[in-house]
């Protein structure tokens, strides 16, 4: 379906957010009749959510700027179980404490994104621990297990996929669908909620509880799921050559945040501006028809605009400055990430191998050396040649020593 009446379908299908829809007509029509909310869970399995997360956030904040209301729901009671879309093996299990403090980290994010308060589409954060903590398991599975066959549940990707390459899948990741269904059910008797919104890989998930929603009598529910993304040369996006690019800054410093976006592919500027971004489609069309070296200029315009989305305006030209600095005029900008080391150590002398693990740079000793055997590290702009080389005070200039994978990934050692 295209010719959507609603702001918030428009605008959802216009940028190219929607995959599957459980009734795009009715769920078109619901959201030009009225105020309607809707939410997107996140599970607490790390201090920060990451860009893989950002899709479900920006659905949320689309939702909220066409007048609806959204909710956050915190997986503080799911985390304890873990989701197993998409996983080839069980969750690690984490102590209670450690999703509390997880839980304090990823609620630092959606200030940024969407506006909280107490009116008709202010955004509100609930946790679904509140509601699973005090069931009952006998009631529960006599009240909701009655719902599940066994049978269907074996047809859904996340068990088919663990099944199939002959990896254990626990009961107690096998109830995750059944409690997160629950959770839609809960969210409409309380909140109101009618929709619930998440990446393609929920989309069994989601409609259990849509289909849990019926047969237990609330009002009618809705799912709809984007497509999960790729880039153009089929990676997973929210990969980065150091691990998965974070929305905290303490977590993923905004330089090295707007490094990722500028570094996007060519083929994936388009889609990126219009999915996280607020340029207008007109603007987004002639970005992303530029061609050659004129491209890079978009590339810049897409992480500053998403960089500015996730750390502010700020933070976001500072970034596009420190760039600027260190690859168009070859400077050494002092806003470059900074690893601090003891100066006891450089005084002893740093073995070149370690201060490039320490600096993030490299996984490994055994990874730095072959980056040195293909020319890819400097320390100073200068090539390392020798892996058995030593940092000390002689290297350090303007009070740090920059060191070097490549042209674009630059780290700052200063001595503590």
């Amino acid at each position: 379906m295209t010719n959507h009446t609603s702001d918030f379908m428009k605008s959802l299908s216009e940028r190219g957010y929607i995959y599957q829809c459980s009734d795009e007509t009715q769920l078109d029509k619901a959201a030009v009749d009225g105020i309607i909310t809707a939410y997107v869970g996140f599970d607490c399995t790390a201090p920060s959510l990451h860009i893989g997360n950002l899709l479900g956030i920006m659905m949320l904040r689309r939702l909220q700027q066409a007048g609806h209301k959204p909710i956050v729901l915190i997986g503080g009671g799911t985390t304890r179980i873990g989701d197993p879309s998409g996983k080839d093996e069980s969750r690690q299990m984490l102590t209670d404490e450690k999703i509390a403090e997880n839980i304090e980290g990823i609620k630092q994010v959606f200030d940024r994104f969407l506006t909280f308060g107490d009116g008709p589409t202010d955004a509100v954060i609930v946790n679904n621990r509140d509601w699973l903590d005090g069931l009952g398991y006998i009631e529960f599975l006599r009240d909701y297990g009655k719902h599940f066959t066994i049978n269907r549940m074996m047809t859904f990707d996340s068990v088919k996929l663990r099944l199939d390459r002959e990896q254990p899948l626990t009961f107690l990741e096998f109830n995750y669908m059944i409690l997160q269904a629950y959770d839609f059910v809960e969210l409409s008797r309380n909140h109101g909620c009618t929709l619930q919104m998440g990446g393609s890989d929920q989309w069994g998930n989601i409609i259990n509880g849509v289909e849990l929603g019926r047969r237990t009598g609330t009002d009618q529910l809705y799912a709809l799921t984007t497509a999960l993304l790729t880039t153009s040369s089929g990676a997973k996006m929210g990969k980065s050559v150091n691990g998965a690019v974070w929305l905290n800054a303490e977590m993923l410093s905004p330089y090295d945040y707007w490094q990722y976006w500028r570094n996007t592919e060519d083929g994936d500027v388009g889609k990126f501006l219009r999915l996280f971004t607020e340029l207008p489609l007109d603007e987004i069309a002639k970005l992303e028809a530029l061609e050659g070296a004129q491209l890079n200029e978009a590339k810049k315009v897409l992480a500053t605009e998403a960089t500015a989305m996730a750390h502010g305006r700020e933070q976001a030209e500072k970034a596009a400055a420190t760039a600027q600095e260190t690859f168009e005029k070859g400077g050494l900008s002092a806003d470059l990430p900074t690893v601090e080391v003891p100066e006891a150590d450089l005084s002893a002398g740093l073995d070149v191998l370690e201060a490039f693990v320490l600096a993030g740079l490299s996984k490994s000793k055994g990874e730095m050396r072959r980056h040195i055997k293909g020319n890819a590290a400097s320390v100073n702009d200068n090539k390392v040649i020798d892996d058995k080389l030593k940092l000390g005070n002689d290297d350090i200039k303007d009070g740090v020593i920059k060191l070097s994978i490549g042209k674009k990934r630059h780290i700052l050692l200063k001595g503590v």
